[in-house]
């Protein structure tokens, strides 16, 4: 059944034209903005990134306007590198949102097709066969499938720890309780010190990984993302140090002159007050 047209949705689809418009005249040769000229996929790359996680922080924060303003920002890369993509003669902006249109309706069929009556448990187990099969459609050729394709190198390392544990989990790879990766903790700790002791930096570096690796495994089995606990963890430390420091001017002292154990009470009279107030 077709549906009658939201002025809302022509309206965007207009705006976003008006978006591609501005991006082609950026690019142009003849006139283009300099900057913009320079640039390709992988000097962008960074930009489109850091534009993500921007809107990522406007959420936490619960800023609507600034989370309006960062979608823009984003939806700018979007139309960045489909724009370098039409000068290339790969695809265009609008191959780009048919491809993820037509994703999203074959991912659905119990929403776009009015005889799927999947239950949500269903659904979730059909979402994940779907999944595995356009990842093994997209493998490299002489490279064999594997549950873990499609994790990209590029996500930051804790997120993508916990996305190839999530699929390696699905293969039955995985511990059922959270009381034996604390015995992993333990002995990845144990290993880290041995390293320690020897000297050996890469030996440092690798435990540090592992150590890391294993966090990022206790914190899924709890529930917890933990991309969005160790922002959280920088944001208290962050309020706590600034904290120290206004505590430290307010009797004309230079923080950075104060000893250790002087800015170690400092910070345990700010956590008092913290959990006081």
């Amino acid at each position: 059944m077709t549906r009658p047209s939201d002025p809302r949705h022509d309206l965007a689809a207009s705006e976003f034209a008006r978006l591609l418009d501005i991006m082609a005249r950026l690019r142009n040769p003849e006139g283009g903005c300099p900057w913009d000229l320079e640039q390709d996929f992988r000097t962008i790359a960074p930009y489109t990134i850091e534009e993500a996680y921007e809107v990522a922080d406007a959420i936490e924060r619960g800023n609507m306007p600034d989370l309006r303003e960062e979608l823009g920002d984003l939806l700018f890369q979007v139309a960045f590198h489909s724009q370098m993509a039409t000068e290339k003669g790969a695809f265009d902006a609008a191959d780009v949102a048919a491809a993820i249109s037509e994703k999203m309706v074959r991912r659905h069929p119990h929403v776009f097709d009015e005889t799927d009556n999947r239950t949500s448990d269903e659904q979730i187990a059909a979402w994940e066969v779907m999944k595995a099969a356009e990842r093994a459609a997209k493998a490299e050729t002489g490279q064999a499938p594997s549950a873990l394709d499609g994790v990209a190198l590029s996500l930051p390392a804790l997120m993508r720890a916990e996305k190839l544990q999530k699929r390696a989990a699905r293969t039955g790879f995985d511990w059922t309780e959270p009381e034996p990766i604390f015995d992993k903790l333990e002995e990845e700790t144990r290993e880290l010190k041995e390293a320690m002791a020897s000297g050996d930096a890469d030996a440092i570096m690798d435990e540090m990984g592992d150590l890391l690796f294993v966090a990022a495994n206790l914190a899924r089995r709890l529930g917890v993302d933990p991309e969005v606990a160790l922002r959280r963890a920088n944001d208290k430390f962050e309020r706590r140090f600034r904290s120290m420091e206004a505590l430290a001017a307010q009797t004309d002292t230079d923080f950075t002159a104060l000893d250790l154990d002087a800015q170690e009470a400092l910070w345990q009279a700010v956590k008092k007050k913290e959990r006081a107030g």
